[in-house]
């Protein structure tokens, strides 16, 4: 759920793919927007309350006006089996928790995936949230772990609306020291895996000869 900063607009995210409006100091319900494809699972305000962001189940970011709830004026894919949870850190930018355990930092409009604030190991992310003063991000996911993340670099991150061409499936780049181990090369640990798999069969197959 979020509230607008009059405190008078309450927004909600559903398991049936929809946004609901309700009219706090008046008490009733506004309207309901028209279903999306998939969950939506977390719902926050950018851009001065001009602009409400869902995540959803499926790994996509729906935008919607304000004034505007009935349909989505835009729609951002992710690389991400989900986007279960989101944090306001900027204006334009969200922290998002996914099921693959990985915190990534987007822009909104222009949208981009700006990289990897760090991960629980491939634990479903249950929970965001950003500590006073913007520095800091807490995180909570199945490892019953809390762990903190310097984001005080996301602040002065400024980006272009030109998209440079990007090869597709490469690795999220990493947004601090800490994240470096975990985002920057997010399959290495699968990779390792399957060079042992594949040197285990080199060396069982020149035994046999």
């Amino acid at each position: 759920m979020a509230v607008d900063g009059a405190g008078k607009i309450l927004l909600t995210a559903s398991g049936d793919g929809t946004m609901g409006v309700f009219n706090i100091k008046r008490r009733r319900f506004e309207l309901l927007s028209e279903p999306q494809s998939g969950d939506l699972t977390s719902v926050v305000l950018l851009k001065r309350g001009k602009k409400v962001v869902c995540g959803s189940s499926e790994g996509t970011i729906y935008l919607f006006n304000w004034n505007g709830f009935g349909a989505t004026s835009d729609r951002f894919s992710l690389r991400a089996e989900s986007v279960d949870c989101m944090v306001p850190v900027t204006e334009s930018i969200v922290c998002t928790g996914s099921l693959d355990g990985v915190i990534r930092a987007v822009n909104i409009l222009p949208n981009r995936v700006l990289g990897c604030v760090g991960q629980h190991l491939g634990e479903p992310i249950e929970q965001l949230a950003v500590a006073p003063g913007g520095q800091l991000l807490a995180s909570c996911a199945h490892d019953q772990k809390v762990k903190f993340w310097d984001i005080s670099s996301l602040g002065s991150i400024v980006v272009d609306e030109y998209r440079k061409k990007k090869k597709r499936g490469g690795p999220l780049k990493a947004l601090s020291s800490k994240a470096a181990g975990s985002g920057e090369d997010f399959f290495a640990d699968l990779r390792e895996e399957q060079e042992a798999t594949a040197e285990a069969t080199t060396g069982s197959d020149s035994d046999s000869d």
